[in-house]
């Protein structure tokens, strides 16, 4: 290893973007060579002394699934969202856990790669369960929405002008099932894939037993969950932008290097600075891992990870005073 010392623990949300990046590159090899670029950057981690955790999306994957399970409905079986999870899971963990493991072996790191399929319980009575708003799977004319809804039990809600499509709850996650192996796993040393997707969501019965459930968890509220309750020093986000940027959009906005947790808050409740199906996920998960006892959060692309931990690119989350840039000079740097 390259580090000394004590070792460090963070855990790393990878971005849907880091596995698919446009729509000429969505089957298995080109997501698996996406996942050997993203893996780069997370060997240069754990060469560094970290202990690495790595969480990822799979909304286009689980999309992917749910698609051809619509077009195989006349012969086959429906897959059931939490199963669509599962199977993600291991998919993706295997090709982020191959490719991390040999670039590791080349370069003389003896690290296991475990991936973890990993469960997340959700309570029943989340209000989210109220008010499903995540869309999910195919886009549907307004006859099939129809007798979904009739027929399935779906909920539906009309996309823009594209059509009508299937949505469910994303409740908040509330435990890790599988936390105790992660948590020993990482500390026999090896680097860990887990609660990949948000994690499998799954609540208890009368009797206490878990069954899976129809809903999608926010994977950057679940990776926060994880870091907390591994007590990580730093929580990790990659995502399509290097840095956070405030008025996101607009000829105001502004490209932002720190914040203070309550800055961070602030600029969240205000609404207008972060859009929900995007950064506002990020910035309350980052909230609160902070909240929780991390020392630092950090949210940038993945090209510019190692960079950003050393304070030279990305948007880092802490208590101290915040600097922003003009767009004009973001540009130029980048």
């Amino acid at each position: 290893m390259k580090g000394s010392g004590m070792r460090r623990r963070m855990v790393v949300a990878i971005g849907g973007n880091s596995l698919i990046k446009d729509r000429q590159h969505q089957d298995v090899r080109s997501q698996y060579i996406a996942a050997h670029e993203t893996t780069e950057h997370v060997a240069a981690l754990v060469e560094d002394g970290w202990d690495v955790v790595i969480g990822h999306g799979n909304g286009p994957q689980v999309g992917f699934i749910l698609r051809r399970s619509d077009l195989a409905a006349h012969e086959l079986h429906r897959v059931p969202l939490d199963v669509c999870g599962a199977d993600t899971q291991g998919a993706i963990g295997y090709a982020l856990a191959q490719n991390l493991q040999n670039r590791l072996r080349r370069d003389g790191v003896r690290t296991s790669v475990v991936a973890v399929v990993t469960q997340v319980e959700v309570d029943r009575d989340d209000p989210a369960f109220g008010r499903p708003s995540k869309p999910v799977g195919s886009f549907l004319d307004e006859d099939a929405a129809r007798r979904h809804r009739e027929e399935d039990g779906w909920d539906v809600a009309r996309d823009a002008d594209r059509g009508w499509r299937r949505v469910v709850a994303s409740p908040e996650p509330r435990r890790i099932v599988e936390l105790d192996a992660i948590r020993t796993l990482v500390e026999s040393g090896a680097v860990v894939v887990a609660a990949g997707g948000g994690g499998i969501p799954v609540a208890a019965d009368a009797a206490g037993d878990l069954l899976g459930v129809e809903a999608v968890i926010d994977k950057d509220l679940a990776c926060s969950l994880l870091a907390r309750e591994l007590g990580a020093e730093l929580f990790l986000i990659t995502t399509s932008v290097e840095r956070v940027a405030l008025d996101f959009g607009t000829p105001r906005a502004r490209w932002v290097d720190h914040l203070t947790l309550e800055q961070a808050r602030a600029y969240l409740a205000e609404g207008t600075h972060f859009a929900e199906g995007s950064m506002a996920p990020k910035i309350r998960a980052v909230c609160e891992f902070l909240e929780g006892g991390g020392e630092r959060a950090v949210i940038t692309d993945p090209e510019h990870v190692e960079a950003a931990l050393r304070g030279e690119a990305g948007t880092s989350v802490t208590a101290g005073s915040s600097r922003t840039r003009d767009p004009r000079e973001f540009a130029d740097t980048t």
